[in-house]
C-alpha cells in the first residue's frame, strides 16, 4: 500500500465525523535540492467537517501529527493540513 492510501486509512479510522481527502503533492517540489518528485514525501490532507460542532484546530493538528509519527519516521517530509 502506498503512503497516500495508508495515511487516508489512518485518518478515516480516527476522524469519523469528517470527509477526508489525501493527495500526494510531491511533484510540486521536483527539482528542489535535487528532489525527483517521485516519492511520496509531501502530502496534503483536507478534512471536511460533517457536523456543526466546534473543534479545536490545534488539537486536530496535534492528533494528526501524532497518528502519522511512523510516516514521518519513514520519509514523510511535509504535511499540509486544511480543515474546512
Amino acid at each position: 500500500m502506498n503512503r497516500t492510501k495508508r495515511i487516508k486509512n489512518i485518518l478515516e479510522k480516527n476522524f469519523n465525523d469528517h470527509s477526508i481527502i489525501v493527495e500526494d503533492s510531491s511533484y510540486l517540489h521536483k527539482g528542489h535540492n535535487n528532489f525527483d518528485g517521485d516519492s511520496e514525501t509531501h502530502i496534503s490532507v483536507k478534512l471536511l467537517k460533517k457536523s456543526k460542532f466546534a473543534l479545536n484546530r490545534l488539537e486536530v493538528h496535534r492528533k494528526i501529527n501524532s497518528l502519522l509519527s511512523k510516516e514521518f519516521a519513514n520519509g514523510l517530509h511535509s504535511l499540509e493540513i486544511k480543515i474546512i
